[in-house]
Order: structure tokens, then C-alpha cells, then sequence
């Protein structure tokens, strides 16, 4: 894959800005607590604010990237985060939460603008590759970011850090918008030349499932993340947190290159259902190294679900949509971070911290199950017009049968 003309650079380039975007809720968190001198309520506020924003920011994004282009998304959107970086250790609190929520809508969109240009620069037999690589660069990002950012607070300070970010997330965007990948195949620039479709064309059952199964698949990872620091705690071992969530990373990283050189795909639903029966036993575990133990089968197929999302919304938005598609699997994906870790904690504090590992996978299993019910239903309305039609069914470019698969 990295062979293929521009892409090593491309990916280079976005690792440095999502491992920043990786690491801004991280740093807004400790610059409120250590900075500001405020609880942990307070960050959540603001870390709150800037997830909604984010959610609401991906399609509306997406749209403008379908109409204008990435090069002006990304230098626009730059150049808000500069603004907003800038400005944070001059805000009072209630400031600061008002300007999140905007640096959340008007976040630089690395990732979305990267998912269209790997469906663009590869061909169909790659793109599995291609999005799991991704899938790995995301992992890695999360492996880097937070960590930086801790470090950076413990040698500087929480001000230093947060304009540091800032501009790495600046940095980043124009580093992409100076590439200008293409975001349409060859073979998808006469299609892009035609009229926009309605957005009920293609927002269908098929991409309605993937969105629920991206949404399942990060409340579970938010969830989980929340359930390991509780077990931890629970048992006097949370300094080896950062250990355990390695562990969960690194393996995600193995499977999501394993997973990208397999010569047949998986569905995505059935991914998500093995994730969430591979989370559940994890509360069995009462040490740092049997979490280890559990995270490393959940790890491995955490990078290859996500993959599959991506590919599946590349696959069934139409060309001069796929930014908005794109823009609403980010939301998806905000969504289930923001709200897993409440409610799995609910679930914890109700109970036990086992019960939040059990919480996570059966959210994980109930959202593949409905995303597998509600593609099979599309196959069968699709089955039952073709048999009106008196023809055999053919698998079209936009079946549920291929939903799913990277």
C-alpha cells in the first residue's frame, strides 16, 4: 500500500495531525484540572462541549468538502484552530466552554478527508488494505497523542501544551491541504460532473446499519476504557492502566495488519459481534495482567471492525456525497465515545466494575445484531423487486451483501 504514488506521504503527514487530534480532549482535561484549577466535573463539561461539536461537525464538514473542496475545508479549518488554541489560556471558564463546542464543529477533518482520498488512490481489490491501514494509523495515533501530551504537562506546563497542540492540529491540516489527494477515482470524475443525488438515495438502510455499528463499536471502546480504570482501582493496581490500554492498542494495531492481508473479507456486523463477546470476559479478570490477557483477543479485532465501517460508507455513499457520508460516520463514531463512558459508568456504579465490561460487549452485540437485521432487510426487499421484475437478482455495487465488507 505504501507503494502506492503519494500515499506514504499522505499518511505520514495525518498520523502527525491525528495523533494531535488524538490527544486535544486529553489536553483540554488537564489544562481545566491543572490549569484552571478545577474538578474533574468541570473538564468534563468542557470535554463534553468540544465531542458535541465534533459530532455535529462531521457532515456539515463533509458537505463542504463535497462542494469546495479539501484544500479550503482544511486551511479554514486551520486556521479556527489556531484561533481557538490560541486563545484558551485567556478564556474564563464559561468562555472556554462555548469556544470547545465551536473548535468541536470546526475541527480540521484529517481523518474524513483521508478515508475519501484512500477510496480514490486505490483500486477496489486494495481498498481493504487501505482502510485497515488506516484503521491502524488511528490506533497508533491514540498510542502516541495522550502519552505526548502527559509528558508534555509533567516537563512544561499545561498552557505550553495546549498551544503546542494546536498548532500540530493546525500543522497538520495544511500539511494535507498543501498534498491535495484527489478525493475521486478516474473512474468516478464523470459521476462526480453529475447532479448531486438526494441524500434519501443513499442514506439507506445499508449505510443506516453501518452507522449503527460504528456507533456500537465506540461505546464499547469508550465504555471499556472506563471499565478497566475501575477494575484497577478497584484492586489498588491503577498505575498499570496505561499498560493494560497498550496491550488493547498494540494488539488492535497486529490485527488490523493481519486483517488487511487476508484474501477474503468478514462482515462487519460479525466483527463487532466477536468484539463484544471478546469484551465481556474481560471482567472476570482482578489483576493488570489478566486484563492484559483479555485485552490482547478483543485487541485484535477492534482495528479490523472500524475498518470495515469505513470501507462499507466508502463503498455505498456515491461519489459527490462521500465527504458527507464520510462526515457522518465521524459523528457516529463521536457519539458512541461520548456516550458510552456515561452510561457504561452508570452501570458500574449500579453494580460492579465486571459489569462494565459486560455492559460494553452487549451494547456491541446488540448494535451488530441490528445492523445485520436491517441490511438483511434491504436483501430482501431488493430480492423481492427483482423477483417482480422477473429477473434474477444480481448483486449490485450497493447490496447488503457486500455491506460490511472491507
Amino acid at each position: 500500500m505504501l507503494a502506492v504514488p503519494g500515499l506514504a506521504a499522505l499518511l505520514g503527514v495525518s498520523l502527525v495531525a491525528r495523533a494531535a487530534l488524538a490527544a486535544n480532549m486529553m489536553t483540554l482535561t488537564l489544562y481545566v484540572v491543572l490549569g484552571l484549577h478545577m474538578d474533574y466535573s468541570a473538564a468534563g463539561g468542557v470535554a463534553a462541549a468540544l465531542t458535541t461539536g465534533l459530532a455535529l461537525g462531521g457532515p456539515l464538514l463533509g458537505r463542504l468538502v463535497d462542494r469546495r473542496g479539501a484544500r479550503v475545508v482544511l486551511l479554514f479549518t486551520a486556521a479556527a484552530q489556531i484561533v481557538f488554541w490560541a486563545s484558551v489560556p485567556a478564556l474564563p471558564f464559561p468562555l472556554l466552554v462555548v469556544a470547545a463546542f465551536w473548535a468541536g464543529l470546526l475541527m480540521v477533518p484529517s481523518p474524513l478527508v483521508i478515508r475519501q482520498a484512500l477510496a480514490a488512490m486505490t483500486t477496489a481489490g486494495q481498498r481493504r488494505a487501505a482502510f485497515a491501514l488506516e484503521s491502524v494509523q488511528g490506533e497508533l495515533s491514540y498510542v502516541l497523542g495522550p502519552p505526548i501530551v502527559i509528558l508534555g504537562v509533567a516537563v512544561a506546563s499545561p498552557r505550553a501544551v495546549a498551544w503546542g497542540v494546536g498548532a500540530v492540529i493546525a500543522i497538520g491540516g495544511a500539511g494535507i491541504a498543501v498534498l491535495d489527494p484527489p478525493l475521486r477515482g478516474e473512474n468516478e470524475v464523470e459521476a462526480d460532473r453529475a447532479a448531486r443525488p438526494r441524500r434519501r438515495e443513499w442514506l439507506g438502510p445499508g449505510m443506516i446499519a453501518a452507522l449503527l455499528m460504528a456507533f456500537g463499536a465506540t461505546v464499547l471502546l469508550s465504555g471499556t476504557e472506563l471499565a478497566i480504570v475501575a477494575t484497577l482501582k478497584a484492586v489498588g493496581q491503577v498505575s498499570w492502566a496505561g499498560v493494560v490500554v497498550a496491550v488493547y492498542g498494540v494488539s488492535s494495531i497486529v490485527g488490523g495488519l493481519v486483517y488487511g492481508t487476508l484474501s477474503r473479507p468478514l462482515p462487519t456486523w460479525l466483527l463487532l459481534a466477536g468484539l463484544g463477546v471478546l469484551t465481556a470476559p474481560a471482567g472476570l479478570a482482578h489483576s493488570w495482567a489478566w486484563l492484559c490477557v483479555a485485552g490482547v483477543g478483543a485487541g485484535l479485532l477492534t482495528a479490523p471492525t472500524l475498518s470495515c465501517v469505513a470501507a462499507t460508507v466508502s463503498r455505498l455513499a456515491p461519489p459527490s456525497a462521500r465527504g458527507e457520508a464520510t462526515g457522518l460516520q465521524s459523528s457516529a463514531l463521536s457519539a458512541g465515545f461520548a456516550i458510552g463512558a456515561p452510561v457504561v459508568g452508570g452501570v458500574i456504579d449500579m453494580s460492579a466494575p465486571a459489569a462494565g465490561f459486560a455492559a460494553s460487549g452487549l451494547v456491541a452485540v446488540v448494535a451488530a445484531l441490528m445492523g445485520y437485521l436491517v441490511g438483511r432487510r434491504q436483501e430482501n426487499q431488493r430480492s423481492q423487486a427483482a423477483h417482480r421484475r422477473g429477473r434474477p437478482r444480481t448483486a449490485g455495487r450497493r447490496s447488503w451483501s457486500s455491506v460490511g465488507k472491507a
